[in-house]
């Protein structure tokens, strides 16, 4: 059992590279659109 396959991902494939950059790009995606509305928010001008 490699060390990424403990604590919250218990599940076999956990340390998958497929896994690891599907949640790479969910967590970075949703970073991403968070700054992107706080931006559209502070600059709004209506």
């Amino acid at each position: 059992m490699s060390d990424l396959n403990r604590g919250i991902m218990k599940f076999k494939g956990a340390d998958s590279p497929t896994a690891i950059a599907v949640s790479a790009i969910a967590i970075l995606g949703s970073i991403s659109f968070l700054i992107w509305w706080a931006l559209q928010s502070a600059y709004t001008l209506s």
